[in-house]
């Protein structure tokens, strides 16, 4: 990949490179494609028409990624209809429909960049080393600009819901 960024991210204290271009709030949202749950392709086009909440994480199955979702599933209601929340991460679309399951999670949609680090390219949160994507939220309007972008410096660490969460609403209106 062109872009490397050396040093983007930590995880535990140790430096990790991220692949792709940083990302920042104003910034045109690029174009992925992820799989859902079902091995449906998911592209940027087939979320649109909303504000977007694209909370990115290593795996569902670690504590601080299973707060994340959590979190952003317990938040849904209070956004409204105008925004929609995707957990992205390099799981198997069958790890993340096992987990959310188990979790109870039903207003996170899990999409899975394994098959080819598509969203972790276009986002740059492909992290080198480990083949999965590094900690951010970006928050994306109707008119699929990025409106919010935060890489979490420290992997193991949690984002700012607050600043996300404040930015989603701001985005749709609620």
């Amino acid at each position: 990949m062109a872009n490397e960024r050396p040093g983007a991210v930590t995880m535990r204290g140790n430096p990790l490179t991220l692949l792709g271009s940083e990302l920042q709030s104003g910034d045109d949202a690029p174009d992925f494609t992820v799989l859902n749950t079902s091995l449906q392709e998911v592209s940027l086009a087939d979320t649109s028409g909303k504000t977007r909440i694209f909370s990115v994480i290593p795996s569902l199955d670690t504590p601080v990624c299973d707060a994340q979702t959590k979190r952003f599933n317990e938040e849904a209601a209070a956004l409204g209809d105008g925004v929609a929340i995707y957990t992205i991460s390099a799981d198997l679309p069958f790890a993340a429909n096992r987990w959310c399951g188990a979790a109870g999670v039903d207003q996170v949609q899990c999409l899975s960049d394994h098959r080819d680090m598509s969203f972790g390219g276009a986002y740059g949160t492909h992290v080198k080393e480990l083949r999965l994507d590094a900690r951010a939220l970006f928050v994306v309007d109707s008119q699929d600009k990025i409106v919010h972008a935060e890489y979490v410096g420290e992997i193991a660490e949690h984002p700012d819901y607050d600043a996300a969460l404040e930015a989603a609403r701001k985005a749709s209106g609620s």
